[in-house]
């Protein structure tokens, strides 16, 4: 199938495209970037572009909006001017996108493969609703994903209740995000709107499809959100009440969480191994970027509190909706 990336010049767009290389689905044709760099060739604005793309000449948003001619978008614009790009293009095509700008849609789903996938089903919701013949799917905010992967090992257990705490790496603020001098020797203990998008998409994604909406989990969650220095890699401290279930079942429960392992998707990973002590200098790269590693467990009474990391362009971001979109091919959503 024949796919754009749009901001693919940005972090995560470069990511899109360094991972679509070579996939035996999806063939890469348009490469979307601001007007500034639409004519040059994507090697000469991105250094570390894989080969295969070098000579590709970048096209312009107006430009590509004039004349889509693809089967698939991937988009990595920023979500100030993602929603009307996206609303647009979702009325013939269909879109996996890494912005927030329709995450709270109730027709949209927040996808993550290995939590939620009877969510898709939404797709059909929204053509209904909406006259369209594409679709939206949107993958959450990059704590968000690292922190659900984990969380749905748990579910079994009855979840009553989530505390968090992030240290998010500087790749997740983008490329001009945050200033060296405001990072470096330091940790801020503020990045404004993540902690809602952590407390609310968690509680969509692990919620339940209840005809044409995601009724929200009904756990409490509470979040803080910290930026360190650390180029890759979220991690998080985690606090979770369950109403059932001993530490070694706990445990077991993150080792045998594998729902997604007989799908031969071809980005598939393990999305999650336990190691005692997680590190993103270690794991982030686990998986290619997909696996998240969860590990420090300790617990009882139904109180437990662990440690996740996961890569935040990877499985936070750009493989995420990857994988998003060969889910929704595998289940007869793109056709």
């Amino acid at each position: 199938m024949r796919v754009a990336v749009l901001g693919a010049t940005g972090m995560v767009g470069r990511t899109f495209v360094r991972l679509l290389a070579g996939h035996p689905w999806f063939r890469v044709e348009k490469l979307v970037a601001s007007e500034r760099s639409a004519g040059r060739k994507y090697g000469e604005l991105v250094d570390d572009s894989p080969e295969e793309f070098r000579d590709v000449e970048v096209t312009s948003l107006p430009e590509f909006l004039r004349d889509p001619d693809v089967d698939i978008v991937f988009n990595a614009l920023p979500a100030s001017i993602s929603r009307e790009v996206e609303g647009e293009l979702a009325q013939s095509l269909p879109v996996f996108t890494n912005a927030r700008s329709h995450r709270y849609d109730p027709d949209v789903p927040i996808l993550v493969p290995e939590v939620n996938l009877e969510h898709l089903e939404l797709i059909e919701v929204q053509r209904e609703r909406r006259g369209w013949e594409g679709f939206i799917v949107t993958n959450p905010n990059c704590s968000t994903a690292i922190l659900t992967v984990s969380l749905a090992a748990l579910r079994g257990f009855g979840i009553r209740e989530v505390k968090v705490a992030t240290m998010q790496a500087i790749s997740g603020a983008g490329y001009s995000g945050l200033s060296a001098l405001a990072i470096q020797d330091n940790v801020i203990p503020s990045i404004p709107g993540e902690e809602w998008k952590i407390e609310n998409e968690s509680r969509k994604i692990l919620g339940e499809l209840d005809g044409v909406e995601v009724k929200p989990a009904e756990f409490r969650i509470s979040a803080m959100a910290t930026r360190v220095p650390v180029l890759h890699g979220h991690t998080e401290a985690v606090f979770v009440k369950l109403e059932e279930g001993s530490l070694e079942e706990v445990r077991e429960a993150f080792e045998s969480f594998d729902p997604l392992g007989e799908l031969g998707l071809p980005s598939y990973e393990r999305p999650l191994v336990y190691s005692d002590v997680p590190q993103p200098r270690l794991h982030r790269d686990r998986g290619r970027g997909l696996t998240v590693t969860v590990g420090r467990l300790e617990g009882s009474s139904g109180s437990f509190k662990y440690v996740v990391t996961g890569h935040n362009l990877v499985r936070g971001a750009a493989g995420g909706s990857v994988l998003n979109a060969e889910l929704a091919y595998k289940l007869g959503y793109l056709k």
